[in-house]
């Protein structure tokens, strides 16, 4: 009785947040009178999100560690207007642009990761002083001044729209590998003994997502099609769940962040798993500040500023625990969404900044609340 407690509070954490983004979007459809679930603003609220779900992508690694990463932000417009450097003032080719920008991107990183790795300075210190000292430089680089507008090929990585058939496609290729994502865990489950949900709740939840996919892909298509920036979130998401969840290295981040003396006692090599995390979120900034200054189609001083905070938030909204151990890069995403679709209605619904700060706040703070209710529930449970 007690596991199936457990496994029930489990399942409602996973979801929770699944469950909150749809009642979001039902409750801002219902007051902006069916203009929030338009396909045109489906489709931009998506595009809006996907700088923050990338950023999230590598704060979520970094806080699974028990780190924080303050200069994401900063480091993101700093890699913008170095893109916009080289495209608009140099006139460099634009593909390989982008390669030195993400070679910036991850030497930053390694910057931000020795200094926490080797020279045992805290992740907050280091990166605060990176948010001070990345900003400082692109003012400097940029002279104060937008850089734009951006040749084509950022133009269409950052506001154009794929075909209504690659979407479609793309749509059967998300169900397939769902599909098989599905079988396989339970296979595994199974194999080893563990608890699996029941087969027709296993077949019910498969039915309610491939039919949610369905309707997304049928939805932008029925606009101008899946807008290409969300291409590339999707294929970095896939890549990162599959380096946290079936890699030794994303066994090792889980491992530190669970218990750091343990982990260390076991061998793993906790300062080079740090570095390469850090470096992997500098890679992560720097693509996201490429696709926002694609988007928009110029590079700015102000790009990115407080684009850190968006970020973390969206990691404990999705479920992640700031003391580390506890995440995933799909609830970080979510959470991302969830920002974004707060933005999107309040903006809609023409509410003051002031009151879109507060409410944004107060989700932030229910959301820990939450975690920590759930935690206490799981220990009394299993008392």
């Amino acid at each position: 009785m007690n596991k199936s407690k457990l496994n029930l509070n489990l399942d409602v954490k996973t979801y929770m947040m699944i469950i909150a983004l749809i009642a979001i979007w039902l409750i801002f459809t219902v007051i902006t009178g069916g203009t929030f679930l338009t396909p045109r603003n489906f489709s931009n609220l998506f595009r809006q999100s996907v700088f923050t779900s990338v950023l999230a992508i590598g704060m979520v690694m970094v806080i699974l560690m028990g780190h924080i990463d303050l200069s994401v932000g900063s480091l993101a417009g700093l890699t913008g207007g170095i893109v916009a450097i080289f495209d608009v003032w140099m006139g460099m080719n634009p593909w390989l642009a982008i390669l030195i920008t993400l070679a910036i991107g991850v030497l930053i990183g390694l910057w931000n990761g020795w200094w926490v790795a080797y020279m045992k300075v805290p992740s907050f210190i280091v990166t605060l002083g990176g948010l001070l000292i990345f900003r400082g430089i692109l003012i400097g680089i940029t002279k104060g001044t937008t850089i734009g507008p951006m040749s084509n090929v950022y133009r269409y990585l950052g506001k154009e729209y794929l075909p209504n058939s690659v979407g479609i496609l793309l749509g059967v290729i998300s169900i397939a590998y769902f599909l098989y994502t599905q079988y396989r865990t339970r296979k595994d489950k199974l194999k080893y003994n563990f608890e699996v949900l029941p087969f027709k709740l296993e077949i019910i939840k498969s039915i309610v997502i491939i039919v949610l996919i369905g309707v997304f892909i049928t939805v932008m298509n029925s606009y101008q099609g899946v807008p290409v920036p969300l291409i590339g979130l999707m294929i970095l998401f896939f890549i990162f769940s599959f380096v946290t969840r079936k890699t030794v290295f994303g066994r090792h981040i889980y491992a530190i962040g669970g218990n750091n003396e343990a982990a260390q006692m076991s061998g793993i090599n906790i300062s080079r798993t740090t570095l390469l995390v850090f470096m992997f979120n500098g890679l992560m900034a720097a693509i996201a500040g490429i696709m926002l200054t694609s988007r928009l189609n110029a590079a700015s001083v102000a790009a990115g500023t407080s684009a850190e905070l968006d970020a973390i938030a969206a990691c404990v909204i999705g479920g992640t625990s700031l003391m580390g151990g506890i995440g995933s890069v799909g609830g970080a995403v979510v959470g991302a969404v969830v920002m974004a679709s707060l933005d999107n209605g309040m903006s809609l619904l023409n509410v003051p900044m002031f009151w879109q700060s507060i409410v944004k706040g107060l989700v932030l703070i229910v959301a820990v609340w939450f975690d920590v209710y759930s935690k206490k529930r799981g220990k009394t449970a299993g008392a």
